[in-house]
């Protein structure tokens, strides 16, 4: 089975790299699933009820969410009712939603869940371990699914990695995000797992992470006065990763990254 992860959705310009691509890269690769990562894509940052259901109109079967879960508190709406969005699991437990969401493709369950990563993680909530709380839900909940999809939400490559190893043969696939920078190190772990440490963003790449640079300098200490950061919306380019996993050992037969847009070397051509 083929599964498009996607990565931060980064303002008006990562909605439109959505809106453009993903339904042609359905068409092309006759994806089985579509899951990106949406804790962005209200104006740079969080997610609203509109941004959702504008999202949820592409046909995504997951959302995950990260840092900014809740920039926007009125994302609490989603969760009154039944939903597709995947909060951090090692956030406190009472925390409001849910830490995965499984699904089905046929007779295969297919299991997304996300985690914050703890190293230089600026976090509004208290986290738990990332280790020790994949591993707890991975012994409480196997037996629920046959596929899992980790959302690794971290800041450091060495931390991203390292969850790569851990989860090797847990996990179908075990994908990165927050940098919104794509790398280049996409391949398939020794037990079977697609590794990915930074799937990269969806937005406008002529700015600083998405915001616009100006916005961004004054962060930096060039400029009187420290500016609200705006998101950039001149370019819009996806950044992506298919995965392609075997329906019988549920292990990864591959995994492409796909860039596609105005500003990045593109990968593919639709």
């Amino acid at each position: 089975m083929k599964i498009l992860f996607c990565g931060d959705i980064s303002g008006e310009a990562g909605r439109k790299a959505i809106k453009t691509y993903v339904p042609r890269l359905k068409e092309k690769y006759h994806l089985d699933a579509i899951i990106l990562n949406a804790e962005n894509a209200a104006h740079g940052l969080g997610l609203t009820p509109k941004t959702y259901q504008e999202l949820l109109r592409v046909c995504v079967d997951v959302m995950t969410m990260g840092n900014h879960t809740f920039d926007k508190m009125d994302v609490t709406q989603i969760w009154q009712k039944d939903n597709i969005l995947v909060r951090p699991l090692n956030y406190p437990t009472d925390t409001v939603g849910k830490g995965f969401h499984i699904f089905t493709i046929g007779k295969v369950r297919v299991c997304v869940t996300q985690i914050l990563g703890k190293a230089f993680m600026n976090s509004k909530l208290e986290l738990a371990d990332p280790f020790k709380t994949i591993q707890t839900f991975i012994d409480e909940h196997q037996t629920e699914y046959d596929i899992l999809i980790l959302d690794y939400h971290a800041e450091t490559t060495a931390e991203k990695v390292a969850m790569g190893y851990f989860l090797d043969g847990k996990a179908a696939l075990v994908v990165g995000t927050h940098t919104h920078i794509p790398t280049m190190d996409a391949h398939i772990l020794p037990k079977g797992t697609a590794y990915m440490t930074d799937v990269g963003m969806c937005g406008d790449y002529t700015s600083v992470l998405g915001m616009t640079k100006e916005t961004a300098f004054s962060h930096f200490g060039l400029g009187t006065e420290r500016m609200r950061f705006e998101p950039a919306k001149e370019t819009s380019t996806l950044s992506a990763v298919l995965v392609n996993i075997d329906n019988k050992n549920f292990k990864a037969k591959a995994i492409q990254p796909i860039i596609l847009g105005d500003t990045l070397e593109n990968t593919i051509k639709i």
